[in-house]
């Protein structure tokens, strides 16, 4: 397997992030989800959706 330089940065900003939020996923979350409310972009649903059959 091949050391991707790339994936190693995103790895160790992801790392550092965790460890801010003590690697605690429901702290991390809440941060983002706090993030997405200050933020002026429009946050889209993405929620599952039922699929209807169509009827010949």
């Amino acid at each position: 397997m091949m050391d991707d330089p790339i994936v190693e940065e995103v790895r160790k900003h992801r790392q550092a992030h965790a460890a801010k939020y003590n690697n605690d996923l429901k702290a991390i979350c809440a941060a983002l989800k706090i993030r997405e409310q200050q933020s002026s972009r429009k946050v889209v649903n993405r929620s599952s959706r039922l699929l209807l059959k169509k009827v010949s």
